[in-house]
């Protein structure tokens, strides 16, 4: 799970600040305010782990990738190249890392990396993006233990190695210079060749790989409803970008039990068929009364709804759109698994206002919900405009149906220049105290606007007509 973030120079952002991740972490703000390149930047950056191409610094996607950024100079702040990105962030690791150094006999372990990265275009003799600094630490309840930094050389694509609570001890060999990092992140492979006890940066790179590989997404636009739909088996990675895959996601789940732990409750739920808790939670949100995938013969399949109120089934194409846009949403955030990290665009996307607020009712049960009587820990990077999906959430908080330190929520402020991340402050009884003005319209603006309106017509209306008055 991500703990912090901060990026520096990418796109809109000359500084996010220092983002502190929560279970649920909202972003919201105008339009082309920048909230979403948060996201783009996380993706930008799984996409580059899992490129063929270890060399490229940055993979910032094709025609198939979830982001697009194209150059250096198109993601830079002010699309100056001269801006260097930088970015840091913490992760919790799913299991503590444990080594021995084998020269000392020391042993070292943590439950949390920290991550530090700047990353710049290169001159006219080098037109290449290059890392210029990499920075590892590896801490225990918040304390180093040690750490571990790549810095590269003026005017060269070499680096030197410094270490704080560590000391790598050379083999007897030619000192060759550690050149070549693997993409934005990884250790050259001449550093556990060169040194006796350097074997442990593998498994940091391995941790790093494992952290983008736990991301998924989802965008704000999702596939139409089909009324057929063929599925040979398999089970996808995710419900895909668009929501493309969320059926056959749905059949591949079937033997999978979802069960939920309360707050204040000792026991959890018991779980239940994974198909019955979607549909459960459509109906929670006053969406449907029930739901199934039914198989009409072979690999074809079709999803039938019973709408409220109706006893006829009707297939998925015949109900509202909003049912068939928020469904992906629902079955990506059960589907993932444990420990994976969802980042959604406008998951409220279509919604009339009621099931908007009873997502977030929906969400507070996915980072409660257990598996194999595991907790799931998902955490959710959501960017939304939604402001009763917002209020129910400020509600739960005050009702402790979900913890203030489980909801971290962030606006991207563009009335200051440059632009900036405020965290919104939201106190134990829900209450956000530093509440930014029209932070969702001018509410107050259009009800004074409306009364002020409202009586000038009236008295219009009483000058035309004195006895209407009377």
């Amino acid at each position: 799970m991500l703990k912090r973030l901060r990026i520096q120079n990418f796109k809109g952002w000359k500084d996010t600040g220092s983002i502190l991740m929560a279970p649920i972490t909202l972003f919201f703000g105008a339009n082309s305010s920048g909230k979403s390149s948060i996201g783009q930047f996380l993706m930008m950056l799984k996409q580059t782990v899992e490129s063929p191409d270890r060399k490229a610094v940055f993979y910032p996607g094709g025609s198939n990738s979830a982001v697009q950024l194209g150059s250096y100079q198109e993601m830079v702040f002010h699309r100056n190249p001269e801006n260097t990105i930088a970015f840091e962030y913490n992760w919790s690791l799913k299991n503590a890392m444990k080594f021995r150094d084998p020269i000392s006999g020391d042993s070292f372990n943590g439950d949390e990396l920290h991550f530090e990265s700047e990353v710049s275009f290169g001159d006219a003799k080098s037109p290449l993006i290059q890392v210029n600094r990499i920075k590892y630490q590896l801490l225990k309840d918040n304390e180093q233990s040690l750490s571990v930094e790549l810095t590269r050389k003026e005017d060269k694509r070499e680096y030197e190695v410094t270490t704080e609570g560590y000391s790598f001890v050379r083999k007897k060999m030619r000192a060759w210079a550690l050149k070549n990092l693997n993409r934005f992140y990884g250790f050259p492979d001449e550093l556990v060749v060169y040194y006796q006890n350097a074997e442990f940066v593998q498994a940091i790179d391995y941790e790093q790989e494992r952290l983008f590989k736990s991301i998924c997404y989802l965008g704000p636009l999702r596939s139409k409803a089909d009324r057929v739909y063929t599925w040979g088996g398999s089970a996808p990675e995710s419900v895909g970008f668009s929501g493309e895959n969320t059926v056959a996601a749905i059949l591949s789940a079937r033997e999978r039990k979802i069960g939920f732990r309360k707050p204040g409750l000792t026991r959890a739920s018991p779980g239940k068929p994974f198909e019955e808790v979607i549909a459960s939670k459509l109906k929670e949100m006053g969406l449907i009364e029930a739901f199934e995938v039914e198989n009409i013969s072979g690999q074809l399949y079709s999803v039938k709804v019973r709408t409220t109120g109706s006893k006829d089934w009707v297939d998925l194409p015949d109900v509202g759109f909003g049912i068939s846009q928020v469904l992906p949403v629902l079955v990506q955030c059960f589907y993932a698994p444990a420990g994976s990290i969802i980042l959604m665009e406008q998951p409220e996307i279509h919604l009339h206002p009621n099931a908007q607020s009873a997502l977030a009712d929906v969400l507070i049960d996915v980072i409660n919900s257990r598996e194999d009587g595991e907790d799931r820990n998902i955490q959710l990077v959501i960017e939304t405009h939604s402001e009763h999906f917002l209020r129910r959430l400020q509600r739960r908080i005050a009702e402790d149906a979900v913890s203030r330190e489980n909801v971290s929520a962030y606006f991207a402020n563009t009335t200051k220049t440059p632009a900036t991340l405020d965290p919104l402050q939201i106190d134990l009884f829900g209450n956000i105290q530093n509440w930014p003005e029209n932070f969702f319209g001018d509410e107050m603006g259009d009800i004074t606007g409306q009364a002020k309106a409202a009586m000038k017509k009236r008295m219009q209306q009483i000058s035309e007509n004195p006895e209407a008055s009377k």
